[in-house]
């Protein structure tokens, strides 16, 4: 699948909103620039939530709270050991939250996780999902 605009990935967004199961650990990959935060910014508003979404790499954790539940974003870019995540509370986060998303996990780490890869190419963002460990792919409306 390809993200030519503003829109396509907004309607992906849209998609992953209503089909990833609550407490899903999303990971999103993709280089510098490829649109992970704006990703993070059109779920949290498909999930209810109108306040700004900004990237969390200074401050590392943003929740949001939205109607369908918290909305947990992670910028795991600067970690240099991103299993510290679990030290600071990430397991008490997942049965709690209606998502997950933690920007440049690594699959190795989180184990049982769905990784949204997106990789800038000349037809757009290409999205690639990807499923880790007991993660399904099954039922997601893609």
């Amino acid at each position: 699948m390809y993200l030519q605009s503003l829109e396509d990935t907004q309607a992906l967004a849209q998609r992953l909103a209503q089909s990833l199961p609550e407490g899903a650990l999303v990971l999103l990959t993709g280089p510098l620039g490829a649109g992970k935060t704006t990703l993070v910014r059109f779920i949290a508003q498909a999930l209810g939530f109108s306040g700004e979404v900004t990237s969390p790499t200074y401050t590392l954790i943003h929740e949001y709270p939205t109607p369908a539940g918290l909305l947990v974003h992670i910028d795991a870019y600067r970690m240099a050991d991103q299993a510290e995540l679990y030290h600071l509370g990430l397991e008490d986060y997942l049965p709690e939250a209606r998502l997950v998303l933690i920007e440049w996990g690594r699959p190795e780490v989180f184990p049982d996780s769905l990784e949204i890869r997106l990789l800038p190419s000349e037809q757009g963002r290409k999205v690639e999902l990807v499923a880790h460990g007991g993660v399904s792919l099954e039922g997601l409306d893609i």
